[in-house]
């Protein structure tokens, strides 16, 4: 009996000892890993604001419930395949891609590792076989823009500066996309009696002296399409933009902050990013998910720029816009 009371009191006291060592033996719970890999462009810091705030809505904290691996080649173009291989041996959860290079790059170093890319024109066929049907590891947000967005563009900038016959279109030297850009901006303006002039520019360095041989050459307006390189750059754009006194155009709301008379740009982008990542981590193919095709566009309008400049914004530009920069 006394053998029996004994053993048993050994038993619990064992029991007691063992169990908070258990305990802490067990594995926390895992934190997902987002590799992201930005576009070829300078970025005063390695993070992506619209991106974090998206995820944030989503109920994600950097550092807490979420982990990042940010990777910015900078304008060092050779680096984004570096970068992409890099995350593809960390062994991540999902890339998101804000590369159109980087996309194709990690779409030949892994077919596991989901991809969510962002931007980068018609995906179609290089990236995807198909916008409904992905397939296999990749889907992501698709910035397409067809004629009729670039026709709106020059038809904003024309109700502004209504005398405007000479427009000019500035391009990324050596862009594979140029043609697809310019194109439907040279029919639109043929329509409607204005002269389009193709700028290119070869990097950043090149924005001054390029502004300036625009001012001197009389341009009426200009139309800056949207590259990742211009994207990244858009507050200098929009500063060189007022200084020179050129009434322009573009894609993102820091040009106008900065001092650009227009923008119209895509909202919700990042959100529709940060949805599919939060669905690929809960469990979701990327296979099943459809490549998303934004179509809500916002118009932005700065009063001071359009003041400065000696334009009187007609009422009813006005009344379309989303936001007015007084």
């Amino acid at each position: 009996m006394w053998c029996s009371a004994i053993g048993w009191i050994v038993t619990l006291t064992l029991s007691l000892l063992v169990a908070p060592l258990a305990a802490e033996a067990q594995p926390a719970s895992k934190v997902p890993r987002i590799g992201f890999l930005e576009n070829a462009g300078q970025r005063l810091s390695c993070s992506n604001p619209d991106f974090l705030g998206a995820l944030h809505e989503l109920g994600y904290v950097e550092g807490r419930t979420i982990m990042i691996e940010w990777r910015c080649p900078g304008e060092k173009t050779e680096q984004v395949h570096q970068f992409a291989h890099d995350l593809v041996q960390l062994g991540v959860d999902v890339i998101v891609s804000h590369a159109r290079a980087g996309t194709l790059a990690l779409k030949a170093m892994t077919h596991t590792i989901p991809i969510v890319f962002q931007g980068g024109g018609d995906p179609v066929p290089e990236v995807v076989p198909s916008l409904a049907r992905p397939g296999g590891n990749i889907t992501g947000v698709t910035n397409i823009a067809g004629n009729e967005v670039f026709a709106k563009q020059l038809e904003l900038l024309r109700e502004a500066v209504p005398g405007m016959t000479r427009v000019a279109l500035l391009l990324v030297t050596g862009d594979p996309f140029n043609a697809d850009r310019a194109t439907p901006v040279e029919t639109a303006a043929r329509a409607v009696g204005v002269q389009v002039h193709r700028v290119e520019v070869a990097g950043s360095d090149d924005y001054e002296g390029t502004f300036a041989a625009m001012a001197r050459q009389g341009v009426d307006g200009l139309l800056v399409s949207f590259t990742p390189l211009f994207g990244t750059h858009s507050a200098q754009l929009g500063a060189l933009a007022a200084k020179y006194r050129l009434p322009a155009i573009f894609a993102t709301r820091a040009f106008v902050i900065q001092g650009g008379l227009l923008s119209q740009y895509l909202v919700d982008l990042w959100r529709l990013v940060a949805s599919y990542v939060d669905r690929i981590l809960k469990g979701a193919k990327p296979a099943d998910l459809p490549v998303q095709l934004p179509t809500k566009y916002a118009l932005v309008i700065n009063l001071k720029t359009a003041k400065a400049l000696g334009i009187t914004m007609p009422p009813s530009l006005l009344l379309l816009a989303d936001e007015v920069i007084q």
